[in-house]
């Protein structure tokens, strides 16, 4: 029915007592709502956005590495071993990882999709599928890039005190005692000595 009357639409949607039509709308809305789905789409939702496409795409290949590292290694491995996959995945998962961040950055500027807030469900579970992967069952873990920095931060801030201390103690005037001479007259014995001279 093309009509978009008020009684129709009542007719049809809310004729049954459970309001099925209503309730199941309603659920599927709020679902793609809380899942962020329109984040993974284009503005005008005709399919995946292009950033959206390319973190499939790698999550697929870091996957596939995972895989194909394990099935070279022997079958009584022990499970801290996982060297190969470690060694073999790490350019792609270090991808993967640096695509999913500039995806939240650019998600909290509002990106392709238009729409701000968290990166759309299937991304966000995809990346930590992966990174419960990569560091809890393979072991593996990323070199920290800021290890540098932090170092020289560190050092400058444990460094502050002694240069505070030695700069208020070079810079500070010290004060010297002064003693200073009494000026009173001179000692008893001094006077009896003059005494006798004269007498």
């Amino acid at each position: 029915n093309s009509s978009e009357s008020h009684n129709c639409a009542k007719s049809i949607l809310t004729s049954d007592r459970l309001q099925i039509v209503v309730t199941l709308s309603e659920f599927f809305n709020e679902t793609w709502e809380a899942a962020n789905c329109a984040n993974c789409l284009k503005n005008n939702s005709e399919g995946l956005s292009n950033s959206t496409e390319e973190f499939l795409d790698l999550f697929n290949k870091s996957l596939t590495c995972f895989e194909h590292n394990l099935q070279g290694q022997a079958i009584d491995l022990s499970p801290n071993n996982y060297t190969e996959v470690c060694k073999n995945c790490n350019e792609t998962y270090t991808k993967l990882n640096d695509l999913y961040n500039y995806l939240q950055r650019m998600n909290r500027q509002g990106g392709e999709s238009a729409h701000s807030a968290h990166l759309c469900i299937d991304v966000e579970d995809a990346m930590n599928i992966t990174r419960k992967l990569w560091s809890r069952t393979f072991n593996c873990s990323l070199p920290c890039s800021d290890t540098v920095p932090v170092i020289a931060v560190s050092s400058f801030i444990l460094f502050l005190p002694i240069v505070f201390y030695l700069s208020s103690f070079l810079h500070s005037k010290q004060k010297k005692r002064i003693l200073i001479l009494p000026k009173r007259i001179q000692s008893n014995a001094n006077l009896v000595n003059i005494q006798e001279k004269y007498s």
